[in-house]
């Protein structure tokens, strides 16, 4: 089966080892919500508060940052959801450019990137 790639990439993204897209928030919004934004801006926007307003994904991004780094394999159980959903939403953070993701062997394992959630914090501030 041939690998798809996306036909759009905003061009404030970069990939991540497996080819994701990933937003980079403070190239997204540099003047945060004190000015209109275009459509496009607010699209990429939009696309990292969904991955925010997911009650999952938020409760994922606080148990990653409270230890720093956590293993893919280690946070199904807290969350209480199967390895497939729980890479789903990993992926939706990983793309909405929240976390990073570093293969280790055969498991992953995700970091907070906290310049991306400061200049999330400061869109409202």
């Amino acid at each position: 089966m041939a690998k798809l790639s996306p036909t759009k990439t905003p061009r404030s993204t970069t990939t991540t080892g497996g080819d994701l897209p990933v937003l980079q928030i403070d190239q997204c919004c540099p003047t945060g919500l004190r000015t209109p934004l275009s459509r496009d801006e607010a699209d990429r926007l939009a696309r990292v508060l969904k991955a925010v307003a997911d009650p999952t994904r938020l409760q994922l991004l606080t148990l990653i940052r409270a230890s720093g780094e956590a293993c893919a394999c280690d946070l199904n159980d807290p969350v209480g959801l199967s390895q497939p959903t729980v890479s789903h939403h990993l992926k939706v953070l990983t793309e909405a450019g929240l976390v990073h993701r570093r293969q280790r062997g055969q498991w992953a394992w995700f970091s907070v990137d906290e310049d991306s959630l400061a200049a999330l914090g400061s869109l409202f501030s």
